[in-house]
């Protein structure tokens, strides 16, 4: 059990959690929820033991093992598979010492062990999770170092999930994930065996892959049973008592002092009097849930509603190399009231197509039609970077309205949420979540036509998500999504477009059908990855020969290092009293020599068809 007891933890002299308790149970699968800012992630590094609480206690059952995302990508010349394979330390440390081990017992306890942890499927396994999470099997041999940060943060989920630890901590996991990869991960999460905590604002992860939710608010830890929805409820429900609990207090507390007022003077009434006094300083006010208002999020309404279509899109082809398009057949329509979410995995193209629209990229041939004076407003993250960290919002917004009045100027950076002292404090301070407010305000600072929006919601808590699907629903114009956040898309996008196969199709289902068939999807290729994505790859996609010459030697060094493990456990299967001394140790070491054959026998089929394939490639 993870036991939270009495806990307070400050920050730079902020009182973050203020003598908090809470019980989970193991394998409790728990959403840690509150607005930005309250401790949810300094609460995890106490967790971790990487920050010292200033009162009370964290206390895990021992062995626990506890597993979180990296802070950093990984990097280097290794294979994503291998270094999946390598977050499971024990596996990795076995492996290593069963390739230098001489003692027959030693060879024994390791071959047993590794039995034990099902290590022989771990290629499989690590393949899988990869898989899940965007990544085919020619992407899962080729080194990280090939890949961007985005992607390689992916790698470190990867990793791990793949430990499995006994206490797995995530802190918002969908920043770095596609819509499919997010739904893959929800299903993950739902079924994931032991305790998991993940910091999400992702309404529908939280509705789908916990069953409690533990709030942080005002420096208070509540545990909740159940899922987000019946967490809104109960929560409802107990600021409703606490406002009527609040209200009896208050009338019993003037129904007392009424008394003491109109009998204090009295000599036959000072005793009464004075016990009433002692009621009311017994009496311990009752604190309401005071609920903290969402500031609101609002675009400006365009000028001009502009006569449909407002682009045309006629059989285009585009991308950044004319000899190998991005995507083609490009044929759409956008009109004034279009709400479209643009489905589809990471590096099929979403970006291109959205660059396409707002004019950031011409087309290599076909039409884009475009209506006349059309303004179109372009959000994405990684314009996060591009503000003045040493500027106020004040500054930026005085840099879009020229010789305007300060007055004018402050209306504006407090319609966009940045009013008073708020305007004025440098963009460096801000939280995530207020920079993506400021960004969206000056992205749609001029009324535009249609506004594109490319991953949206990271950053923002879920009442600001909430403000930002009401915003889209209340502007005038054309809306494009791109967003892994479900409950945004569901809430807001009455078109969906896939973004596959090099083309943009329409799509008629809804989102529960589109998760079924990515699910169904991703399992289905997971077996047919699972040979190219172990240790020592089955299959190669190239057919040069410098590929298959490459994928020889290897098939040839796996059966080396599996005879060498075959020889090892037929030496400890040899002592004379093994069955007799150890039968529970003899039948695993049998059992692992039996799993070893059928890896030598999948070793030998590789390098045979590798041979193959390379003496065919040489004519």
């Amino acid at each position: 059990m993870l036991a939270i007891t009495d806990l307070s933890i400050r920050l730079a002299g902020r009182l973050l959690i203020d003598q908090s308790s809470v019980q989970i149970t193991p394998g409790s699968r728990v959403g840690l929820v509150g607005r930005n800012g309250t401790g949810k992630s300094t609460l995890f590094k106490v967790i971790r033991g990487e920050l010292a609480a200033e009162h009370g206690s964290v206390t895990l059952p021992p062995r626990w093992r506890i597993g979180s995302l990296a802070q950093e990508a990984p990097n280097g010349p290794e294979s994503l598979i291998t270094v999946v394979l390598k977050a499971d330390l024990e596996r990795d440390a076995l492996l290593t010492e069963a390739e230098h081990a001489t003692d027959p017992h030693r060879i024994a306890e390791i071959q047993t062990r590794l039995v034990d942890i099902d290590a022989h499927s771990a290629p499989s396994r690590a393949a899988a999770i990869l898989s899940g999470l965007g990544f085919s099997a020619a992407d899962q041999l080729r080194p990280c170092a090939e890949f961007s940060g985005g992607w390689r943060m992916r790698v470190a989920l990867a990793a791990t999930l793949f430990a499995a630890p006994d206490l797995l901590l995530l802190d918002e996991p969908t920043n770095y994930l596609d819509l499919e990869g997010t739904l893959w991960l929800e299903d993950h999460l739902a079924h994931y065996p032991r305790t998991v905590i993940v910091i999400s604002h992702d309404r529908d992860l939280l509705e789908s892959s916990v069953d409690q939710i533990l709030h942080l608010e005002r420096g208070k830890l509540t545990l909740y049973k159940g899922i987000y929805s019946s967490f809104e409820e109960q929560r409802a429900a107990r600021e409703l008592l606490d406002a009527k609990a609040v209200k009896r207090q208050e009338a019993e507390r003037a129904r007392l002092q009424a008394f003491v007022d109109r009998f204090k003077a009295k000599a036959s009434k000072a005793r009464q009097a004075q016990s009433r006094v002692k009621m009311l300083e017994r009496l311990k006010p009752i604190t309401a849930l005071v609920t903290e208002d969402v500031r609101e999020i609002s675009f400006p309404a365009p000028e001009k509603i502009l006569s449909p279509p407002i682009i045309a899109v006629d059989n285009a082809s585009v991308g950044y190399d004319p000899a190998s398009p991005v995507l083609n057949r490009v044929t759409l329509r956008i009109d004034n009231d279009d709400r479209i979410a643009l489905l589809g995995a990471n590096g099929n193209g979403k970006s291109t197509l959205v660059k396409l629209l707002a004019g950031r990229l011409a087309p290599f041939s076909g039409k884009v039609t475009r209506a006349d004076k059309l303004s179109i407003a372009y959000f994405a993250q990684h314009q996060l970077d591009e503000l003045n960290e040493d500027a106020s919002a004040y500054d930026h917004v005085r840099k879009l309205m020229g010789d305007a009045p300060e007055a004018k100027v402050r209306a504006r950076a407090g319609a966009i949420g940045f009013s008073g002292k708020a305007a004025d404090t440098r963009v460096g301070k801000l939280s995530g979540g207020e920079k993506a407010r400021l960004l969206l305000g000056l992205a749609t600072f001029f009324g535009p036509n249609m506004i594109i929006l490319d991953e949206p919601t990271n950053h923002l808590d879920i009442d600001s998500r909430a403000a930002l699907a009401e915003a889209i629903n209340e502007f005038p114009g054309a809306v494009i999504m791109v967003s892994h956040d479900r409950y945004l898309i569901e809430a807001c996008a009455d078109r969906l477009w896939i973004v596959a196969d090099r083309t943009v199709t329409n799509y008629d289902g809804d989102l529960d059908e589109y998760r079924r068939l990515v699910l169904s999807a991703r399992n289905a290729e997971a077996p047919r990855e699972r040979s190219a994505a172990s240790e020592k790859p089955q299959r190669a996609r190239s057919d040069n020969r410098g590929s298959l010459k490459k994928r020889i030697a290897e098939a040839e060094a796996e059966i080396a290092r599996v005879s060498e493990i075959i020889a090892k456990i037929d030496t400890a299967l040899a002592l004379p009293d093994i069955f007799t001394r150890d039968p529970k140790q003899a039948a695993q070491l049998s059992k692992a020599r039996a799993n070893a054959a059928d890896a030598l026998a999948r070793a030998e089929e590789q390098w045979l068809e590798a041979s193959t394939q390379f003496d065919e490639a040489a004519g």
